[in-house]
Formats: C-alpha cells, structure tokens, sequence
C-alpha cells in the first residue's frame, strides 16, 4: 500500500499557505489559526482521498492478479482432467481389449478342448470336433442321403476310432448298407460293433441287424445262429426279445 510521506504533505500545505501569506496583513492572529487549521484539515483530507485512491489500485491489482492465477489454475485442473480422461479411456480400451482376448481364447479353447456329453447313458470326455463330425454324419442318414451317410460314417470311423462315438457311428454305418440294400456291407459292418465294441449299448442291436441281412440273403441258417447268440449274450436286451420272437417264428 502507498502513503504519501510528510515531506510530500508539507509541500501540499506550502503550497496552500503561500496565497494566505498575501493577505496576511488583513487578518488578525484568531483568523490566521482558523485559515491554517482549516488548510491542514484540507491537506489531510486531501492526503486520506489519494492514499484511498492509492489503495483501491493496489487492491485492484491483487484482485487481478489473483484472478490471473486462479485462471491459469483453472486452466491447469482442466488440462490435468482432460489428460485422466484420457487415460481412463486408454484403460477402458485395454480392459475391454483384454476380455476380448479372454473371451476368444476361452472360445477358442473349448473347440480342442474335450467335453463332458452323455451317450447312450454314460458320460465320457469328446472333443468337439468329434461331436460336430458324428452329428454331421447321422444328420445325413435321418434326412435320407445314405450314401452321404455312408460316406461321412466311415470317414468319422477312421479319424476317431477310439471316440465315444465310435460304436455309435459303426452301427449306423451298417443301418446305411442296410438302408442301401447292400447286405454283405452291412453284416460286416456289424460284426465290428459285436467284436470291437461287444459292450457298446448298440452291440445287440448291431446282431439283431445281422439276423435280419442273413434273412433278406435268404441265409437263414446264418440268421437263426446270429439271434441265437443275441438272446445268449444279451438275454435282458430289447433286441433280444425281438429275437425270441422270431426264432420261434422260425420252428
């Protein structure tokens, strides 16, 4: 803050008192002190006003100050914000970049990785390329095309011998020669699952379709010997019934 000093302020009340010492002879001594008195009450009144005005500028120039540097702060917190913007954004990327990959690579696991599925009743480990390959195949024999069948059949017989499957797809395999009239295929292609795979659920139904290509070959001797051994091995079967029923046709 600016004062004025006290040798700034008597040159103001010398300046004020000189016209007064004009016309000193016409005032008496009581007039004098009231002139001066009122003079020096003037110069302080006058000192007060410019010190107040001395004052208010400097306090302006605080205020803008301070206005510049809560400005620059200002501007500061928002470069600040807008840089944690964009790291939060950069973070959110790569998060979401990241259970992208998870996800694909989960994805991607599970399509070599082997699965629990439950055939003929017992649950076993497949992979699901075996699953797709199997399904794809008797997708074909139900909807007709047997020779597709036949085709796909084989083909999944070869890659995935020891599949859980495999019985499965053997057995069907036989039902498509059985379906194509072509007998000898499908007596060979049984005899697999009752030798290979003589525990598979499909094992009596696989000799109950050799009995009847013996049949359809006019083999009946060979056709009565398959439903003997079916009602032999697997006397609890449903198939087995199937063929009490026709070896007693046969008498």
């Amino acid at each position: 803050m600016i004062k004025l000093s006290p040798s700034r302020l008597a040159c103001l009340f010398l300046a004020a008192w000189m016209p007064l010492q004009a016309s000193a002879g016409l005032l008496d001594d009581e007039e004098a002190r009231r002139a001066i008195l009122d003079l020096r009450t003037k110069v302080d009144n006058i000192a007060r006003e410019l010190n107040g005005r001395v004052d208010a500028k400097a306090d302006k120039s605080v205020t803008i100050d301070m206005l510049n540097q809560h400005e620059q702060t200002m501007q500061e917190l928002a470069r600040l914000r807008g840089q944690i913007e964009v790291l939060a954004n950069e973070v959110a990327k790569a998060q979401n970049s990241q259970k992208q990959l998870y996800a694909d690579l989960d994805a991607r696991l599970k399509k070599v990785e082997p699965q629990q599925e439950t055939i003929d009743g017992q649950t076993a480990a497949v992979l699901p390329t075996e699953k797709t390959a199997y399904e794809a195949a008797t997708a074909l024999f139900q909807s007709g095309d047997y020779k597709g069948a036949a085709g796909a059949l084989q083909d999944f017989v070869r890659r995935y011998p020891d599949s859980a499957y495999a019985s499965n797809a053997q057995y069907w395999l036989g039902n498509t020669y059985y379906a194509l009239g072509d007998y000898k295929k499908a007596i060979a292609a049984q005899e697999v699952v009752t030798s290979t795979y003589n525990t598979s659920a499909k094992a009596p139904d696989a000799m109950l379709n050799i009995a009847s290509s013996y049949a359809l070959l006019k083999d009946n001797k060979n056709a009565k010997k398959a439903l003997q051994q079916l009602v032999s091995k697997y006397p609890s079967s449903s198939a087995a019934q199937t063929a009490r029923d026709r070896l007693a046709s046969l008498k």
